[in-house]
C-alpha cells in the first residue's frame, strides 16, 4: 500500500526525537506506527475522509533514541461532519 502523500505545510506534534527529525526512524515500534498511520491514512482517502491530525506518539519521553518501546498513531480531532462520515464507513464496512 503506497504511503499517503503529506501537504509541505502539514504540521504534526511528534514527541519522539526519531521521528521528529532527520533520517527515517530505525526503533521497529515507530516504524509499525507510521505504518499503520500511512496505511489508515490511505484507506480513509479511499472513501472521502482526511483527518489532517493524524501523528505518531511515544508514551515514554525517556526512551533512548531510535529505542521507543511503543509507539501510537494519533488521530488527533475532527469535525462532527467528518466524525459522522468515519462512523458511515464504518459501519458499511460492517454491513450494518
Amino acid at each position: 500500500m503506497p504511503p499517503t502523500p503529506r501537504h509541505p505545510d502539514h504540521a504534526t506534534a511528534i514527541d519522539h526525537p526519531a521521528v521528529a527529525d532527520g533520517p527515517p526512524p530505525t526503533a521497529p515500534k515507530v516504524q509499525e506506527a507510521l505504518a499503520a498511520r500511512d496505511a489508515l491514512a490511505y484507506a480513509l482517502s479511499q472513501a472521502g475522509i482526511q483527518l489532517p491530525a493524524m501523528d505518531i506518539r511515544t508514551p515514554w519521553a525517556d526512551d533512548p533514541e531510535g529505542e521507543a518501546r511503543y509507539a501510537l498513531v494519533h488521530l488527533g480531532v475532527c469535525s462532527a461532519p467528518v466524525a459522522l462520515m468515519l462512523a458511515d464507513v464504518i459501519l458499511k464496512g460492517t454491513g450494518a
